[in-house]
């Protein structure tokens, strides 16, 4: 069988760190990538036997991983964020991919349950939600954006598991706006080239769509109020973003 790095970006996650240590404590290798957390996450982590602890200053998710996927010991790896646990039915997925004498892939989409207020979100625009993230070290790399960072398949072989992951994303809802706001003021910086100038377009109708969307269309309305709850915050996450580019987009003050 091949052997499994798994790699842990962490940052203040105390109150994570346990859980997805106990879903990859089978793996041979786990490293866990930590940007000065300053609650006891690293005092946690180190509590695992398996646990390689390794400390770097945080720029963006993109530089994190790239600079994390290197360090692993093993050609195939496993990245997780804190808020991810791997379930006894996909860690049998993957081994039995790394029981294969050679795997004719680079890498393998993951797809996620999502959970919120103590709720599966099944629609919500959230259930397709997959990520990249059982890979090949030597050929995988993720994309400069800010947000929603994705590891570039262009040019690679790259198949899908059937076993999901699952994603308890946010605490709370105070947890939910403050990394919707954090991630809005990101996205502005990715959109910053694509959009030149912000209008009323832009901050009207593309919310008022992204709600649509995801609670009419992806039928979020069948996840009751915890659906209408997601489905008002994701498009609340449109108009920041939009609000942060057009500020940025403002003429600077002259100083007389």
């Amino acid at each position: 069988m091949q052997q499994l790095s798994v790699i842990i970006t962490t940052f203040n996650e105390a109150d994570n760190i346990a859980g997805v240590l106990a879903s990859v404590d089978w793996a041979d290798e786990i490293i866990v990538v930590d940007s000065f957390s300053t609650d006891n996450t690293t005092a946690l982590a180190q509590q695992h036997p398996k646990v390689r602890l390794l400390q770097r200053k945080y720029i963006g998710p993109s530089d994190q991983k790239n600079w994390a996927i290197p360090q692993a010991k093993h050609e195939w790896i496993l990245l997780l964020d804190a808020d991810e646990r791997v379930t006894p039915t996909l860690r049998s997925e993957i081994e039995m991919w790394l029981g294969r004498g050679s795997i004719p892939y680079d890498a393998f989409w993951i797809g996620r349950n999502n959970h919120f207020l103590g709720q599966r979100i099944n629609y919500s625009g959230w259930q397709g939600d997959a990520v990249v993230r059982f890979f090949r070290r030597d050929v995988c790399r993720y994309d400069d954006k800010q947000v929603h960072e994705e590891i570039v398949t262009e040019g690679l072989r790259v198949s899908r598991l059937n076993q999901k992951m699952e994603h308890f994303t946010f605490k709370s809802a105070a947890h939910f706006l403050d990394k919707v706001n954090r991630y809005a003021m990101w996205s502005a910086q990715d959109y910053a080239r694509k959009t030149p100038a912000v209008t009323l377009f832009h901050l009207c109708f593309k919310p008022f769509f992204r709600f649509f969307k995801h609670f009419i269309l992806q039928r979020g309305f069948l996840d009751g109020r915890t659906g209408f709850v997601v489905c008002a915050i994701l498009a609340w996450s449109v108009f920041l973003r939009y609000l942060y580019l057009l500020e940025k987009q403002m003429p600077k003050p002259v100083d007389r």
